[in-house]
């Protein structure tokens, strides 16, 4: 089989540098490597521009990925405010129980009169009959908080005195509340303990900082109080000190780290179906999500079927991106619910009322305020206030997610889409052509781009590992003069759709071939989902597992990383003549900065293929050096279990080439050749 990979088809060698290959290929054949191949770069050539910020990430908070996952609290149902619209048998007290110590007596039940902020309304109030050793509550996190031992965290809460004494006699409301809060294990062995008083009736934040003995992961946040009489309580919070960058209010760190080291170019957040599957006037919105954290709306989950505290919000987003070197790409909705909203899958899609579009055009509008805005500016300040007075540098912004391409959302779409390009001619409005990669809504979706004339497109698509070998020129068709691609999300569903396994790794990895190729139309792509959090999963398969204290990281995770630390900027003819291999993919771009030549070979073949590779345009004595990185493991169906580890790793090594070299791919390998020229 001829594979071609670029229209032209140079393919002439020095007779030297023809009779090593030729000699090399005929000893792989010798040795049982049955399948040979040519692969010839066209390195002496300039290339064409493509994208430089094709591999990025999309964060949505389902299967546990944000509280619980990459937001660092470990406390959950921190402001009581879980409800049973989110989970049928959750309420505002859900993970808390009552704590009587040593004799101790009293309750804890749920109130709303006096709120820390309209915003938070529930808190809860603990009233001491018998003080005892101490009453109080206590919370175990996201099943059982992990600690380390000498390590610091920040423990706090907000609270105010309801009275002393007895509720309706004359207790004397001028001595304090004494309190202390505990990291204590399962069995109750005290690991850290602070005491502090509260006094007055003023809603104030306490804290302390708790450094455990020793390393637990099933400990648990213990509040009591020593004195006859009740406060009210709220934001219960335990924070380790070191989160991602160190950042209050901040990111759990490894996994955070893992994100990092994909070297994202973008992420695109906060989702997803999540932004519009609440129905109208239920959208996420994004004011919801700034500010004081005491202050910020929580919201069920209606995407996935749990909580959101909005700690995580577009300013940790934000900051994150800017603190990985990313692109922030936010979505939001395009005024319509989600197709499938409000229990009626395919019927459930609703417009906001026009006579209620141009108040939410004008919080779109003041979204790029808040991220661009002079700090003067009345949103510009409150990122200011936030501690990031210069403007996040916003770029790209999402209008809508996997819609059916109706009337009433191209409406709604189209008066968007102008009011940002109006006053935002900066903006680069992505659209959406649904959740497939074809289909009635996806030609019309992009039908309704051109007609627009929109900058990008953002095309999804969840598919077999075969489909993306049979779809390697897919984008070798698309008008180069129409929007470009944004890949938003994709990944390669093995058989039974729940396993990580080498062979949809690989494919994907051939379908970012592809996208390189075709990176002049191609400008973004990332996998979905992103992260999981075992015990919690609603979607399988993901890039990375994680329990409270480990990261899993898949197959699929190594390919995406690969090709997010070996990025380029232009694009190299190259040309395969795949010989009887029949699953051979390749790129080859230049990263202009480094200057390096990068050649990524996939081979999805279940037998090792020898490849004559040839760097067209060099001189032929010259010697270079190269990283060479294989992915590769035991056999297609190879996957990185919880645990164990890992059988599908990358290995590098620094070897010495020439233009004209042999090697033989590995069954089922991912290969990158990082050549400094």
């Amino acid at each position: 089989m001829r594979r071609h990979l670029h229209l032209s088809r140079s393919h002439t060698k020095t007779r030297t540098g023809a009779a090593i290959l030729v000699a090399a290929v005929c000893l792989a054949v010798s040795m049982g490597h049955t399948n040979a191949a040519d692969l010839t770069i066209q390195a002496g050539q300039s290339g064409k521009p493509i994208s430089p910020n094709l591999v990025g990430i999309f964060f949505e908070d389902l299967n546990y990925a944000a509280d619980g996952g990459l937001y660092a609290e470990l406390i959950q149902n921190r402001s009581f405010e879980y409800s049973p619209t989110e989970q049928p048998d959750w309420h505002p007290l859900e993970f808390w129980e009552l704590q009587k110590r040593g004799g101790g007596d009293g309750s804890v039940s749920v109130a709303n009169m006096r709120p820390i902020h309209e915003n938070n309304p529930h808190y809860a109030l603990l009233q001491v009959r018998t003080p005892g050793e101490g009453v109080g509550i206590a919370n175990g996190g996201f099943g059982g908080i992990p600690l380390q031992g000498g390590e610091a965290y920040e423990a706090s809460f907000w609270a105010y005195q309801a009275f002393m004494g007895i509720m309706w006699g004359r207790g004397d409301n001028s001595i304090p509340m004494r309190v202390s809060l505990r990291l204590e294990t399962a069995d109750g062995e005290v690991l850290a303990e602070a005491r502090m008083e509260i006094l007055g009736r003023q809603w104030r934040k306490v804290s302390a900082r708790l450094t455990p003995t020793r390393t637990v992961n099933d400990a648990r946040l213990v509040l009591l109080a020593h004195a006859q009489g009740a406060l009210c309580i709220d934001m219960v919070s335990l924070f380790p000190e070191k989160t991602f960058r160190n950042r209050p209010n901040g990111l759990r760190a490894d996994l955070a780290q893992a994100l990092a080291d994909l070297n994202p170019r973008f992420v695109r957040f906060p989702g997803g179906c999540l932004v519009h599957a609440g129905g109208i006037r239920r959208y996420y919105n994004w004011k919801d999500t700034i500010g004081p954290v005491e202050q910020r709306r929580a919201r069920p989950n209606h995407a996935w079927g749990y909580h959101q505290t909005m700690g995580l919000g577009y300013f940790e987003y934000f900051q994150f991106c800017k603190d990985i070197g990313a692109k922030p790409v936010p979505i939001v909705a395009a005024g319509v619910s989600c197709q499938h909203a409000g229990h009626s899958p395919g019927r459930g899609q609703e417009g906001l009322p026009m006579e209620e579009m141009p108040a939410y055009i004008q919080d779109v509008l003041d979204l790029i305020e808040w991220a661009n805005g002079p700090a003067t500016s009345k949103w510009g300040a409150k990122r200011a206030a936030a501690g990031q007075p210069e403007p996040f540098g916003l770029k790209y912004l999402g209008v809508g997610n996997e819609e059916a391409i109706t009337p009433v959302f191209k409406e709604r779409f189209q008066m968007i889409y102008e009011a940002i390009t109006e006053k935002h001619p900066e903006i680069v409005v992505i659209g959406t052509s649904g959740p497939f990669a074809g289909g009635e809504d996806f030609d019309n979706g992009w039908a309704f781009a051109k007609e627009l004339k929109l900058e990008m497109v953002d095309e999804h698509y969840y598919v077999s590992p075969q489909w993306f070998w049979d779809n390697l020129d897919r984008y070798d068709r698309y008008d180069r003069n129409s929007a470009k691609v944004y890949v938003g999300e994709y990944a390669a569903h093995d058989r039974d759709r729940r396993r990580n396994t080498l062979r949809s790794a690989l494919a994907e990895a051939a379908g970012l071939t592809s996208f390189e190729r075709n990176g002049d139309i191609v400008h973004f792509t990332s996998y979905a989902p992103l992260l999981a959090r075992r015990g919690h999963t609603q979607w399988h398969p993901d890039l990375i597992y994680f329990t409270g204290t480990e990261v899993f990281l898949t197959p699929n995770y190594y390919v995406q990383q690969l090709f997010g630390q070996n990025s380029g900027d232009r694009y190299l003819e190259t040309t395969f003549e795949a010989g009887n291999a029949k699953k051979l993919a390749a790129s080859s771009v230049i990263d202009s900065e480094s200057g390096d030549l990068i050649v990524k070979i996939v081979n999805g073949d279940g037998e090792p293929v020898a490849i004559a590779i040839r760097l067209a345009g060099f001189a032929s004595d010259v010697a270079m050096k190269a990283v060479k990185t294989v992915l590769t493991g035991p056999d297609a169906d190879a996957v990185n279990r919880d645990g164990e580890p890992p059988v599908v790793k990358p290995a590098s090594s620094t070897e010495t080439i020439r233009p004209s070299f042999a090697y033989t791919a590995p069954a089922h390998s991912l290969t990158v050749f990082r050549i400094h020229r």
